[in-house]
């Protein structure tokens, strides 16, 4: 399953490489990005095209791992940063450091981080000593995030128009400017939480069956849980501070990438390959087979509340 994803995600990359309004074959892309003796072909596909596509993909990936993390703590489908309100938290604290600092991208992605942190905090203590606590954390982070939701706009409506369509545009979630840059900072951010990821796996694998026996096996649950947590946050917000709050993909992608490896527990691995072909193919929806160029949130949106609509009413179905 894992090579075909990657097939897929292959072929697709090469399709955004090739549209838009200088079209190139993939005959072309491919001699581009392997050495072509053509300069205007590798400007095109190098410089203006590659950082986007290579951001849709790794991006994707991090929200989708963040998404797997929250659903594989709460053992909750509904889990993830956008529904929890993380990603609106770590809007929060990005566009603050616009009004208050700069909009350099150490900046945004520090305010980012901290946003997200903030917010985790913040709803975890308010769900923590409470009985069922996954659905309660569930929640308090949709009431955190329609509160966070308000004051975004409020601060949209009061701040300089220029910070305001800045900051409303990267605020739908949308992959136009990114640089590589920005996109490498956010690898060289990032590299160091999937590491540490690595060494909690076991201990998350010993979560799904239950913490009883994960204890009796010698792994710590609380430790792992709040681990997972952490690295989850750090990821989201990460990826947050490039392409701004994309909607659904880490709701999305760890469930699909259960159906299709038919296991009981989520992969992290095959949810980040789903999660750079949702980015990825969204991104190609946004840009060249609608009527008009949108943001790629908009996209994942539509397609997310779709799938979240499948998943409730299968879940009324399951209990009926």
């Amino acid at each position: 399953m894992a090579t075909a994803l990657l097939t897929v995600i292959a072929l697709l990359a090469v399709a955004a490489l090739g549209l838009g309004t200088y079209p190139l074959a993939p005959d072309a892309v491919l001699d581009a990005l392997f050495g072509g003796r053509d300069t205007l072909d590798r400007t095109v596909v190098l410089e203006w095209r590659l950082p986007r596509t290579l951001a849709a993909c790794v991006l994707g990936a991090l929200f989708a791992i963040a998404g797997a993390l929250f659903q594989t703590v709460t053992r909750n489908p509904l889990a993830s940063p956008d529904v929890l309100g993380l990603s609106n938290g770590a809007f929060t604290g990005m566009l603050l450091t616009v009004v208050c600092f700069s909009a350099s991208w150490p900046l945004m992605t520090a305010g980012s981080v901290v946003g997200g942190l903030a917010t985790a905090g913040l709803i975890w203590g308010l769900s923590r000593r409470a009985a069922g606590q996954s659905f309660r954390l569930i929640v308090i982070g949709i009431g955190v995030a329609a509160i966070l939701a308000s004051a975004n706009t409020w601060m949209l409506l009061e701040v300089e128009l220029d910070t305001a369509m800045f900051a409303s545009a990267w605020g739908a979630g949308s992959l136009n400017g990114v640089t590589a840059g920005a996109l490498g900072g956010a690898v060289v951010c990032s590299l160091p939480l999937v590491l540490l990821l690595g060494l909690l796996t076991p201990g998350l694998r010993q979560l799904d069956l239950g913490d009883d026996v994960a204890g009796a096996s010698g792994s710590r649950p609380a430790r792992t849980r709040a681990g997972a947590l952490l690295i989850a946050v750090g990821l989201v917000s990460i990826a947050t501070a490039v392409a701004g709050p994309v909607a659904f993909i880490a709701l999305a992608a760890p469930q699909i990438a259960r159906r299709l490896a038919g296991a009981p527990s989520l992969s992290l691995t095959l949810s980040a390959l789903v999660g750079a072909f949702l980015l990825l193919a969204s991104d190609l929806v946004a840009q060249h087979l609608l009527p008009v160029t949108l943001p790629v949130g908009v996209v994942t949106v539509s397609v997310g509340g779709a799938y979240l609509v499948a998943v409730l009413i299968q879940e009324i179905r399951r209990r009926a």
